[in-house]
């Protein structure tokens, strides 16, 4: 291999590219990094960054009609354009932001598509030229897409979560397929600006992979908002018109219409492969995820994936944390970890539900003498003067270590952040005893102890 190879050279902008080739370049390799379309990914221009945007914009204005409780008199309106130049202003700072971090940190950069030629050898296409760079190491770190089902077709009135963050006027109503965290994000937002939004989710419940305790109560909290839920339904069919869209729905031996400004299908992400790429390599996958060991590495010795074409949950930070442990372990120390059980899930709704580690039914099965400590908001001094007292707890020990935690409330996503510290490093109730939370807060009810 030619002296002047890349140490490393990573496809992908996204989190997880994104984190391997700051790390990598940082700790002094030499790195190339290809962009195919938006540098930070789908998070950045289409994912989290826009989403969270929007829901700063409809919690905000939902947030006035508390002010008459403390004794503020408010009314308020709303512009949907401006909430849109927020959005647009938000993911442009983002973009930014991951350019000069790659900048500073010493990477290259490069627009283009790049193709795997072979272990070693990369082939990235421009506008300009068709180039073959040589690289030590390669970083395939593609990202995930929509997953829609078959048969269906987005145009029109039937969205996917991009189509809707394009959208330019706030509908009157929504009809959204699938009740996992994206579809209740939307539904957060587009409830709390007065939109009529109704889910239909195929499971028995709404976060059908979280605690039944945290599904429950935010079932309750979006139908206090004015949202319709259709759990144990499947859509049977579909029918776009010119203003709105009809939804024929089947629950519990009923049949039922739904007719809505337009659907919008949240039924999850998938790995975002190019399978006749990885087939003519020989890299191993199972059509749904490259298939990694431990070390992320794939079958073919020098060629790594990390992110959400490894499969598991597909988020940002998962990504971010496999990138920059990869790069520690190919360039330092190997001292930065990624572990499957710190990763924190959380559903920016209101309120929201966060959670690290097991939930209750995975941890009995694996801690006969599980112990469950449980709490609420309610008790919580701060959550009261801020108007914020509805919501709960709980924490899972077993073996007197922390294994899991949920968190269903306001700020939970910021809360759940030092219980997955907790999770990360197998700290139990000793450790919890020594630790001095500042009064008046909201994260003092996470250490009942």
């Amino acid at each position: 291999m030619s002296a002047k190879a890349y140490d490393l050279a990573v496809i992908g902008s996204g989190p997880g590219g994104h984190a391997a080739a700051v790390s990598s370049a940082q700790l002094g390799a030499r790195v190339l990094i290809v962009e195919k379309n938006g540098w930070g990914g789908t998070c950045t221009n289409c994912g989290c960054v826009p989403t969270k945007a929007l829901l700063a914009c409809s919690r905000s204005f939902a947030e006035l009609g508390k002010l008459k409780r403390l004794g503020i008199s408010a009314t308020g309106s709303f512009d949907f354009s401006a909430m849109k130049r927020h959005q647009n202003q938000i993911v442009r700072t983002a973009v930014l932001g991951v350019r000069k971090s790659l900048e500073d940190s010493g990477a290259e950069m490069r627009q283009g598509l790049a193709r795997i030629v072979s272990a070693g050898q990369v082939e990235i296409t421009s506008e300009k030229s068709v180039e073959r760079i040589e690289a030590r190491n390669i970083l395939i770190a593609w990202g995930g897409k929509p997953q829609i089902p078959a048969g269906w077709e987005i145009s029109g009135r039937m969205l996917n979560s991009d189509g809707f963050l394009d959208l330019q006027e706030l509908p009157a109503s929504v009809a959204i397929i699938g009740g996992g965290v994206i579809g209740l994000e939307f539904a957060t937002f587009l409830s709390q600006l007065g939109a009529k939004v109704s889910i239909i989710e195929f499971m028995d419940r709404i976060l059908p992979c979280e605690e039944p305790e945290a599904s429950a109560f935010l079932d309750k909290e979006l139908r206090k908002s004015g949202v319709d839920i259709y759990c144990s339904s499947r859509v049977e069919n579909i029918a776009p018109g010119r203003d709105s869209v009809r939804l024929k729905i089947f629950r519990s031996d009923e049949t039922m219409e739904i007719t809505s400004a337009y659907a919008l299908i949240c039924t999850g992400r998938k790995a975002a492969l190019n399978t006749e790429e990885l087939d003519l390599i020989g890299i191993a996958h199972n059509k749904k995820a490259i298939t990694v060991d431990a070390a992320m590495m794939t079958n073919i010795a020098g060629i790594y994936a990390v992110g959400d074409v490894t499969g598991g949950a597909l988020l940002a930070h998962r990504a971010a944390r496999q990138g920059k442990a990869l790069a520690h372990r190919l360039f330092g120390d190997g001292s930065v970890k990624y572990q499957d059980i710190a990763l924190p899930y959380v559903c920016y709704t209101a309120p929201n539900i966060a959670r690290v580690g097991l939930i209750e039914s995975e941890a009995k099965s694996l801690y006969p003498g599980l112990e469950r400590i449980s709490f609420e908001y309610a008790a919580n001094t701060y959550a009261r003067i801020e108007l914020k007292a509805n919501g709960f707890g709980k924490l899972l020990f077993g073996e007197d270590r922390l294994v899991g935690a949920t968190l269903a409330g306001a700020d939970a996503a910021e809360m759940i952040a030092p219980l997955g510290l907790a999770v990360a490093n197998g700290l139990g109730k000793a450790e919890f005893k020594k630790w001095i939370i500042a009064h008046p807060t909201l994260s003092e009810m996470i250490n009942p102890l």
